[in-house]
Order: structure tokens, then C-alpha cells, then sequence
């Protein structure tokens, strides 16, 4: 799966903490593949390609194999309905968090 120039050149439109806000809810178990294509307007798929140019080789497949065994945690059709927020609530809209060290 190769990554076209003008994604390339998109992404690095992206402001870095955007980026890294990005990064950080794909590692998060909390928040859907949906939500993070929906607040950021970057598909389900190319938030796949975003990380492969965003994590080293080795991170990246840890971070797959996560994301393939945590699927019904990362896809809102397969996740507990139950689970409503892709955030914590004590997390404030810039990500960081009330009170924790």
C-alpha cells in the first residue's frame, strides 16, 4: 500500500499538534477510527496511512497489531454500544487532563 505525494503534501499541511493529537487517539483504545476521521476530515483509511508516515517501522506494526486485536474497540459498527465517549472525561478539548500528574 504506497502513500501518494499528495497525501504527503496534505498531511504536511496538518499543524503539529493536530499530528500529534491524531497519533495520540489512534493509540487510544477510547477512541473509534470513526471519531478521529470525523473531527480530523481524514478517512477511516488514510488515518492507516498517516501513522505509517508518522511512527518508525517498528511502532507502526506494534501499533497495526493493536489496532487489528483492539478492532472492536477502534470501529464503532463492532464496539459495545455501551461505549458512547472517544474521550476521557476528565480530558479537555486540547487533550491534556484536570488534576492528573
Amino acid at each position: 500500500m504506497g502513500i501518494s505525494s499528495q497525501k504527503k503534501e496534505s498531511w504536511e499541511r496538518i499543524n503539529p499538534e493536530n499530528k500529534e493529537r491524531i497519533v495520540q487517539m489512534a493509540w487510544e483504545d477510547r477512541s473509534a477510527f470513526d471519531d478521529i476521521s470525523k473531527q480530523f476530515q481524514i478517512s477511516v483509511n488514510d488515518i492507516e496511512r498517516f501513522m505509517r508516515t508518522q511512527l518508525n517501522e517498528k511502532d507502526y506494526k506494534r501499533w497495526r497489531k493493536r489496532a487489528n486485536t483492539q478492532g472492536s474497540l477502534k470501529h464503532r459498527k463492532i464496539r459495545n454500544p455501551e461505549v458512547e465517549r472517544f474521550k476521557c472525561s476528565r480530558q479537555r478539548m486540547d487533550g491534556s487532563t484536570k488534576g492528573w500528574k
